[in-house]
This record gives C-alpha cells, structure tokens and sequence, in this order.
C-alpha cells in the first residue's frame, strides 16, 4: 500500500508539474489555458499620435488588432502536433514574443487587472527572434 501511495504522489507531482508550467514563468494572471490554448499580452498601443490623445475606444480596438505580443502562459497540449526535433528549437514558450492572426482568439482579464488575448497554438504565425 505505502508503494502504490509512492507512486500515486509521484504521478500526481509529474502531472503538475505537466500543468503549471507557466507559474516558473511569472503567470500572475490567474488563468490557466487549457487544450490547445495560449495567453498572450498584446503590445502596448500608443496613447496619443503626435499631439491627438487617442479615445480609449480607439485604443481597444487597436490593441486587439495588432499581430503582435508576448506569450504569457501556455497549456501542456499546445504545440504538440510536432515533435521536439521539428520544432528544431523553435517551439513557442512563455516570455516569447510571436506575430499572431489579427482577430483570432477572446479577451480575457487577469486577476492583475490586465487585458490578455486567449487564443489557440494555430493562430501563432511566427515568432520573432531578439
């Protein structure tokens, strides 16, 4: 019985470890994308153009039509359709900043108060390099 137990905490340590691994990552969202998912932070749009304030309706759209962003936190089954060796080195991870589809995905607010863009693996275009 103590063996079985042993083993049952082992898997229940993997598994979470499988899950959580946006939290090394700094994920203070609260959100936990499941499935294929992905959290991602929009770039920050410009306040104003020269000396013209932008309307806050004007930035709201704008930000959620941008491409471009910074990976938050991602579920344990995204981006497994290809193997590691596919990926070359190349697979997306939190911290990343990547081009996205430009209407893809739902708003979502963080328990930080903070505007994120919840979107599947796919809807990653590319990623850019620093």
């Amino acid at each position: 019985m103590k063996m079985e137990t042993e083993l049952t905490e082992s898997a229940i340590d993997i598994r979470q470890a499988q899950l959580s691994p946006n939290l090394e990552h700094g994920n203070l969202t609260g959100i936990v994308p499941t499935e294929f998912k992905l959290l991602i932070k929009p770039k920050a749009i410009e306040e104003k153009i020269g000396s013209i304030i932008m309307p806050d309706s004007h930035k709201d759209a704008e930000k959620y039509a941008c491409v471009e962003g910074t990976i938050i936190a991602i579920s344990h089954l995204a981006f497994t359709y290809a193997t590691e060796v596919e990926w070359d080195g190349h697979k997306p991870k939190p911290g990343q900043r990547v081009i996205y589809a430009k209407h893809a995905g739902a708003k979502v607010k963080g328990k930080d108060g903070e505007e994120y863009l919840l979107t599947n693996d796919k809807d990653i275009l590319a990623l850019i390099e620093d």
